[in-house]
C-alpha cells in the first residue's frame, strides 16, 4: 500500500566530512540546543517543525537518513517528514504490517536501538527487507510530553553501517527528541485551535445564507446544517463549505424546511 509521504529538501545526505557532530559534554551543545530551539519555536505550523527535527538530525548525529512518524487517533503512524526515500520504505514496512521498532517505540514510548539488521533477530523479516534497502543500524527515539508522556511520534535514524550508534548518539537523540516533542505539541494544537476557528467561521457563513435566504433564526439554521451534517455522514465544516461554494446543500438542491410567514 502507497502512503502519503513528505520528503525532506531534494539534497544529498551530508558527507561525514560536512558532519558537526555533537558531543554531549561539549560546552557548545547548549548552545546549540538553544539556537534548535528557537528554530522549532520559529517554524511556521507541523510541516516546518518536522522537516527542522529531521535537518537538525542530520547535522548533530551520526546516521545518514532521518525521519519522523507522528502518532494519530487513528491506527496507522503518520509519515510526517523523511530525508529520504529509503526512511519512508522502512517506516511502510513496519505500518502495513503493525510491527517493528518504529511500532515499539511509539506504543512503548521507548527508545529502540538496533545495531545491525543483519543479525537483530526481533523482527526478522522486517530486517531482512531493511538490511536489503542498505540500512544496517537503526535508532527509534519517542518523541512525548507531559508528565505521562502522551505519545506524539517517533524520530528515526538511520545508518548503512552497522553499530553506528553510540552512548553519545543515543544521549544527543534524546535532548533532541525533547525539544522536538514540545515543538510538535505547540505546533499541532495551534494547528487544530486554527482550524477549529475556521471551521465556526464557515459554519458562521452557511447560516448566515440560510437565516437571508429563509428568513430563519440562528437555531434553526444550525439545525438544518447539523441535519444534513448528520444524514450525509459529511463533517459540519465540510456541509458549510459546500453550501458557501454552491449555494446548496449535500445531496439536494433546497434544504427541507419551510420559510416563515412574516406577519
Amino acid at each position: 500500500m502507497d502512503h502519503t509521504v513528505r520528503r525532506g529538501a531534494d539534497t544529498e545526505p551530508p558527507r561525514e566530512t560536512d558532519r558537526q557532530a555533537i558531543h554531549p559534554a561539549d560546552g557548545e551543545a547548549a548552545a546549540t540546543f538553544a539556537r534548535l530551539a528557537v528554530e522549532l519555536h520559529e517554524a511556521d505550523g507541523v510541516d516546518e517543525t518536522v522537516e527542522a527535527v529531521v535537518q537538525f538530525a542530520l547535522q548533530a548525529l551520526n546516521c545518514t537518513y532521518a525521519g519522523v512518524a507522528l502518532h494519530t487517533r487513528g491506527s496507522r503512524p503518520e509519515i510526517a517528514a523523511v530525508t529520504d526515500q529509503v526512511v519512508a520504505d522502512v517506516y511502510n514496512l513496519q505500518i502495513d504490517a503493525q510491527a517493528g521498532p518504529l511500532v515499539e517505540s511509539l506504543r512503548d514510548r521507548t527508545i529502540v536501538l538496533i545495531r545491525d539488521t543483519t543479525s537483530d533477530n526481533r523482527w526478522p523479516d522486517w530486517a531482512v527487507k531493511v538490511a536489503g534497502l542498505g540500512v544496517r543500524s537503526v535508532l527509534d527515539v519517542p518523541l512525548a510530553v507531559g508528565a505521562n508522556g502522551q505519545s506524539v511520534g517517533v524520530l528515526g535514524l538511520y545508518s548503512p553501517d552497522p553499530d553506528a550508534f553510540g552512548a553519545d548518539d543515543e544521549a544527543i537523540a534524546h535532548i533532541l527528541a525533547r525539544h522536538a516533542s514540545v515543538a510538535l505539541a505547540t505546533a499541532r494544537r495551534e494547528q487544530t485551535m486554527t482550524r477549529a476557528v475556521d471551521a465556526r467561521k464557515l459554519v458562521g457563513q452557511a447560516m448566515g445564507i440560510l437565516m437571508e435566504r429563509y428568513d430563519l433564526d440562528g437555531d434553526r439554521a444550525f439545525a438544518i446544517l447539523r441535519r444534513y451534517s448528520q444524514d450525509t455522514n459529511t463533517k459540519l465544516r465540510d456541509v458549510a463549505q459546500q453550501l458557501i461554494d454552491t449555494r446548496k446543500l449535500p445531496g439536494t438542491a433546497e434544504p427541507r424546511t419551510e420559510r416563515r410567514t412574516r406577519p
